[in-house]
C-alpha cells in the first residue's frame, strides 16, 4: 500500500502544472464565462434587481407626496387663520410638489451617478 501511495506521488509531481497554450477560441470562452460570473457575483452581492426599482420608485413617490401633504396642511392652517384673495392652500400644495420632485430628482440622480460609477468599475 505504501509503495502505491509512493508511486502515485512521483509521478504526481512529474506532473506538468504550466497551463496548455489554449486556442483564440478557448481564450473567448473563458473570457466569457468569467465577466458572466463576475456579473451575477455581484448581482448577488448588491441585490440591485427587482426589490431595489420597487423600493427606488416607493421612494420617489414619498418623497413627492410628503411635501405636498406638508404643503397642502401649511396652506389650510394659513387659509383659516390669515384669509386673502388667494388660496394659501394651493400656493403651498404647489411649492410642496416642487419642493418634493428637486429632493426627487436629487437622490434618482445620486443613485444614478453611484449605478455608473459601479458599472464602470466593474468593466475595468
Amino acid at each position: 500500500m505504501k509503495e502505491d501511495l509512493s508511486t502515485a506521488l512521483t509521478s504526481f509531481e512529474t506532473i506538468n502544472m504550466e497551463p496548455s497554450r489554449n486556442s483564440d477560441q478557448e481564450n473567448f470562452f473563458s473570457e466569457e464565462v468569467a465577466k458572466k460570473e463576475k456579473r451575477k457575483l455581484k448581482a448577488l452581492k448588491e441585490k440591485n434587481g427587482v426589490w431595489f426599482g420597487l423600493g427606488m420608485m416607493g421612494m420617489v413617490g414619498w418623497s413627492v407626496a410628503v411635501p405636498a401633504l406638508l404643503g397642502a396642511a401649511l396652506g389650510i392652517w394659513l387659509d383659516k387663520s390669515y384669509p386673502q384673495t388667494f388660496s394659501w392652500t394651493l400656493t403651498f400644495l404647489m411649492v410642496g410638489i416642487i419642493g418634493g420632485v428637486i429632493i426627487a430628482w436629487s437622490w434618482v440622480n445620486k443613485e444614478d451617478k453611484e449605478v455608473h460609477k459601479n458599472n464602470e468599475e466593474n468593466d475595468e
